[in-house]
């Protein structure tokens, strides 16, 4: 059971309280330094110049140029495709041919 029971010396402490705030200067000049800074950041963000993977990713994703990279992504895919698949079928044929001569030394 919490019963609040009011205190006369707790508005005597609040208004010591309220009165011991303390409300910090700024410095001088210092909205005029913040809106400087901030008119700073501004130029310097419109004055970087793209970098070269920016004109790169640039030129890479025009149309024309973008449908060319598919295109060629999809053929080298398709070449390691088969490559890799020739590889396989070299590998099972020669385990095949391994157990057809010498079939009790891999078991």
């Amino acid at each position: 059971m919490n019963t609040n029971i009011p205190n006369p010396d707790d508005a005597k402490l609040g208004v010591l309280l309220r009165e011991s705030r303390v409300t910090p200067e700024l410095p001088p000049r210092f909205q005029e330094n913040v809106w400087r800074r901030i008119a700073d950041s501004e130029t310097r963000k419109s004055a970087d110049s793209p970098t070269w993977l920016d004109a790169v990713i640039a030129i890479v994703l025009r149309p024309r140029l973008a449908l060319t990279g598919v295109a060629a992504l999809i053929v080298a895919g398709a070449l390691f495709g088969m490559h890799e698949g020739t590889q396989v079928a070299q590998r099972d044929a020669q385990v095949r041919y391994l157990a057809s001569v010498a079939p009790n030394s891999l078991r």
